[in-house]
């Protein structure tokens, strides 16, 4: 089987996925126990607004029937397979999730980039560091750290960040923190507009980078150890033992051969972040008041914007999957062997 043919294969597999995924949205969202026009209309609500909404979200026809849950589905996956993701009722009603998503995305992928770049330029480079040097001091230190990190909980630590930081009165790492606060007494959303201008620019890393080192906290410590135990894999291997043989170089053993060859199990760790961007966010955005993605899915959960969680929930999905893909990609370009046999 040739790279493109597993590949394209790998693409085809997550078709059912996708729809199986989005039936138990569907489920969750119909057949739950929250009612999406309650939600919407509120308790002080008329009959006639509630037909009129039930008619809209298409769960009545215009004689008040009820429709039938099986087209229901259909229209439900129609809609969501043809990017039809309609409005919002109840965090910003009359407004389309595209609109609302746009409004949002932004924060929410300035903190995932430098989460993403807090664990890689951080836990990979430690765990590799290590694994050169095994049993020594650094090591012992950097296995012990990762262990540390990996098993504080992101919540934990995001309570305890806030805290810290809320209540210095002093100016740390050149900003004011106790001067970072709103009416609620929670962190303040980062400005991400002009960015060009560099005070701005500095302010806005300077105010993420607490979430981001939050979020990227767990994948850290993972990178860290499973860099760590590739390298000690890789260092041992009969190849490696041939280029010394050959009287290769050290410099050139290590980044012809070592590292290319750990990273291979540092994929599936790296494309993660996705994923730990996608849960974790909704707990670090609350925590932090950043008003990105996460938040906004957990308001609508909260509020009962039902439409706006089917949306949202869609589009992880989408993002999950995409992730599952590159990952496949990013192991057939690593590792050439993978795609050629028939395993």
């Amino acid at each position: 089987m040739s790279r493109w043919s597993y590949f394209l294969r790998r693409v085809l597999l997550a078709i059912p996925i996708l729809v199986f995924s989005t039936s138990i949205t569907f489920l969750i969202i119909r057949v739950g126990p929250v009612d999406p026009v309650a939600s919407i209309l509120g308790p002080t609500g008329s009959a006639e607004a509630y037909h009129e909404i039930a008619v809209r979200l298409g769960l009545e026809t215009v004689s008040g029937e009820p429709v039938p849950i099986w087209e229901q589905y259909f229209q439900f996956l129609w809609d969501l397979f043809t990017f039809n993701l309609g409005q919002s009722w109840v965090i910003s009603p009359d407004t389309t999730v595209y609109e609302v998503i746009a409004t949002r995305a932004p924060r929410t992928i300035w903190l995932g980039f430098w989460s993403v770049l807090i664990a890689i330029f951080i836990g990979i480079p430690l765990g590799f560091y290590a694994g050169l040097h095994p049993n020594t001091w650094s090591d012992y230190v950097a296995s012990f750290g990762g262990i540390v990190w990996r098993a504080m909980p992101n919540f934990w630590l995001a309570v305890i960040l806030v805290s810290l930081l809320t209540q210095s009165q002093k100016v740390l790492f050149g900003f004011n923190w106790s001067a970072w606060i709103v009416e609620t007494n929670i962190i303040r959303s980062p400005e991400l507009t002009n960015l060009s201008d560099p005070n701005r620019l500095l302010a806005a890393v300077k105010q993420i980078l607490p979430a981001a080192l939050v979020l990227g906290s767990s994948s850290m410590g993972n990178e860290m150890r499973i860099g760590r135990t590739a390298v000690l894999e890789t260092i041992n291997s009969n190849y490696v033992e041939t280029a010394r043989a050959k009287g290769l170089p050290r410099r050139a053993i290590v980044w012809k051969h070592v590292f290319r060859n750990a990273l291979i199990p540092l994929v599936p760790i790296i494309t993660g972040e996705a994923f730990l961007l996608i849960g974790g966010s909704v707990l670090v955005e609350t925590v932090f008041a950043i008003n990105g993605i996460g938040k906004l899915f957990f308001d609508a959960t909260v509020q009962g914007d039902l439409p706006l969680v089917g949306s949202l929930m869609y589009i992880f999905i989408l993002l999950t999957l995409s992730v599952n893909i590159l990952q496949d990609f990013l192991y057939t370009v690593i590792d050439p062997r993978v795609g050629y046999d028939n395993n």
